[in-house]
């Protein structure tokens, strides 16, 4: 397996905000689901690959990225990363060499 370069901390120049789902009652026994900021930290994004695909009778664009953070306890797949109007949803993380100084994200951009 090929060891993922480790980024200059100078090239983490994306201001991303990590948001944690959240259930919200709805009042007839079910919940709601929602996302709620957690933090805000400085990152690298770059681009992957990039695919059509159609869901649901409509055609969507699916992006998929690597983020590289500083490392942080709370970031799992399940939660998502957000860029202004730009939504991530983290699919895998991994300390790929175990130092707990960096993660690296697998994450993907829907485009209805």
């Amino acid at each position: 397996m090929a060891e993922i370069p480790i980024p200059a901390i100078g090239r983490m120049r994306r201001r991303l905000v990590l948001e944690a789902p959240v259930a919200t009652p709805d009042g007839l026994g079910g919940a709601t689901q929602s996302f709620a900021a957690v933090g805000a930290l400085w990152a690298q994004l770059e681009w992957l690959s990039g695919v059509e695909q159609w869901r649901e009778g409509r055609p969507e664009q699916l992006a998929r990225y690597r983020v590289t953070l500083r490392w942080r306890g709370d970031v799992d797949a399940g939660r998502r990363l957000r860029d202004g109007e730009r939504i991530f949803d983290i699919r895998t993380v991994a300390d790929s060499d175990g130092s707990r100084r960096r993660l690296v994200c697998l994450v993907e951009e829907v485009k209805p």
